[in-house]
């Protein structure tokens, strides 16, 4: 088309990956039905992206990156760690609430895609990425077990996700955050004064030598 932009074809065939294999399925698709959504030629598909396999690696590395950068700006609103961790939640809360949510991308594609394909290697990063950042807010936060914590909370996250896809109630993520809050509490609760455990243990030492006969 005279005066089309280089980067156009490559934008109208993520934008009609990203609808249709959000909304359908990857393999419910048939790269037929991306051209036609897309509005480009059929070897416009070939010489961006050689495959179907390699255009639905780039839809879900363009979802990762919006997906980071979706994540950052909600850490970035606080500035404790707790409160950074917590509004991880808050931030997935008005995603689950959009009416055009349909679930996890990368859970649906792990779904449908065989292990070592192109697109598990995005959804293995996608997980990656996300244990990182909690396992890092969580040292931060002072958790006694900081792997311990990240990992409850990957397992909460996926289960938000998964529990307002299905339920297609957007009030699981309030549940969600009370539950987060209670884990990270858990975690990172300080412990007793040294003084108090040391007088603890002293109280005991000297009333046992108190029973002691005298010899």
């Amino acid at each position: 088309m005279a005066g089309e932009s280089p980067k156009a074809p490559r934008e109208r065939l993520l934008n009609a990956a990203n609808k249709l294999f959000y909304e359908e399925g990857i393999h419910t698709v048939g790269i037929d039905r991306v051209i036609e959504s897309a509005g480009v030629a059929k070897a416009s598909l070939y010489s961006t992206f050689g495959s179907k396999d390699e255009l639905v690696r780039a839809y879900l590395t363009e979802r990762l990156q919006q997906r980071q950068t979706r994540i950052e700006r909600s850490v970035a609103s606080q500035t404790d760690p707790r409160a950074q961790l917590l509004a991880i939640f808050a931030g997935l809360g008005e995603v689950i609430a959009k009416p055009t949510f349909r679930g996890c991308a990368f859970q649906r594609a792990s779904a449908e895609e065989p292990l070592g394909s192109a697109a598990r290697g995005v959804c293995d990063a996608s997980r990656r990425w996300l244990r990182s950042l909690l396992l890092d807010l969580a040292t931060a936060a002072g958790a006694e077990d900081p792997a311990r914590l990240a990992q409850q909370l990957v397992v909460l996250y996926d289960g938000l996700v998964a529990a307002a896809q299905m339920d297609r109630d957007p009030s699981v993520a309030a549940a969600a955050r009370d539950m987060a809050t209670t884990l990270i509490d858990a975690a990172c609760a300080p412990a007793p004064p040294l003084g108090k455990r040391s007088s603890k243990r002293l109280s005991a030492g000297d009333t046992g030598a108190k029973r002691r006969p005298n010899s």
